[in-house]
């Protein structure tokens, strides 16, 4: 079989995020066609509410009827469509499903979101955040910090095949603990002091993952890529200049006080900022130096390569890998 094109939807408590790419089935590495990314706040008022609201659902089906038309027009042959946090902990989420399936269906018929196990997530979001690593480096740890959740997995690589060590969800992401400890513009010392102590719990549970193997630490997902692009005074979101790019823990953490300190508005004036991001950065930011003291402590690592590839190119690479034969 000669090349195909395949789409892969990751939607998020945050965002929503398209990558279609070329690949041949059976074989190694994917071919970048097009990456989008739009906020959507699909988890907005989940974690007080225990519903999605009709306005994410409605920015969601927004967003999610141009990519299909987008995948459609770029023919791709096969679609993934993996729903994370928000999702999961939504009491009305068949209703979100039946949107994704109507919209999804019109082009790609039997297409529909789908809510991943834990392990699937780990092995999806490791597989994709190393893709362009030397597997010889490894043991890695990777971490995906989202909206809603953050994923720790430490994992190898051998003979090409992913190999999960230990692996972590924990519900800390940017969006959540904003909403849940950050109320203020910006927030106070009560409300950060609050918000750290809400993430040490929750990484607490992370505390039997084998980090001691780990050789290099791998952050993936737009809040690392925020944060990089800001250590490294990038006028400018660029992304190849991100990719891989490596930055000290002590940079890291000096990027995360200025963040939690500034006004929303003085995030938004920075280069690199995504406009939708910018509300939500404070929180990221103290889940991502609570990240730092976890991997300087246990891991007994200095710094942390920032990666542009994560759990999506890990869900492009499993529709190729179902296609094979």
């Amino acid at each position: 079989m000669g090349p195909v094109r395949v789409g892969a939807v990751d939607c998020g408590t945050n965002s929503i995020r398209l990558l279609v790419a070329e690949g041949v089935p059976g074989q190694p590495g994917l071919t970048d066609v097009t990456r989008e990314m739009r906020i959507i706040r699909l988890g907005e008022g989940v974690d007080a509410t225990g519903r999605l609201s009709t306005e994410a659902i409605s920015r969601c089906r927004t967003a999610l009827t141009d990519y299909a038309v987008t995948m459609a027009e770029l023919g791709v042959k096969s679609v993934r469509m993996v729903a994370t946090s928000a999702t999961r902990d939504a009491s009305n989420k068949d209703e979100f499903f039946g949107m994704t399936a109507e919209v999804l269906g019109a082009h790609f018929p039997g297409a529909v979101a789908e809510v991943i196990s834990g392990q699937t997530e780990a092995e999806l979001t490791f597989a994709g955040g190393v893709i362009d690593l030397d597997p010889s480096d490894g043991p890695f740890v990777v971490t995906d910090l989202g909206g809603g959740s953050t994923e720790i997995v430490v994992g190898e690589l051998v003979d090409g095949e992913v190999r999960i060590l230990g692996a972590r969800s924990v519900d800390v992401g940017c969006v959540r603990i904003t909403e849940r400890s950050l109320h203020s513009d910006p927030p106070t010392a009560d409300e950060v002091t609050d918000a750290q102590a809400v993430i040490a719990a929750a990484l607490a549970d992370a505390g039997e993952l084998p980090l001691g193997l780990a050789t290099r630490w791998i952050g993936v997902a737009g809040t690392f890529t925020t944060l990089s692009a800001i250590a490294q005074n990038m006028a400018e979101y660029d992304s190849q200049r991100l990719h891989n790019s490596v930055i000290s823990l002590h940079q890291l953490r000096d990027v995360c006080a200025r963040l939690v300190a500034a006004t929303v508005t003085e995030r938004r004036s920075l280069g690199p900022m995504h406009p939708g991001r910018a509300d939500v950065i404070g929180g990221g930011s103290l889940v991502a130096a609570a990240l730092c003291d976890v991997m300087a402590e246990r891991a007994g690592l200095s710094e942390i390569t920032v990666s542009e590839k994560d759990i999506l190119d890990g869900i492009a690479m499993s529709v190729l890998a179902r296609m094979v034969g």
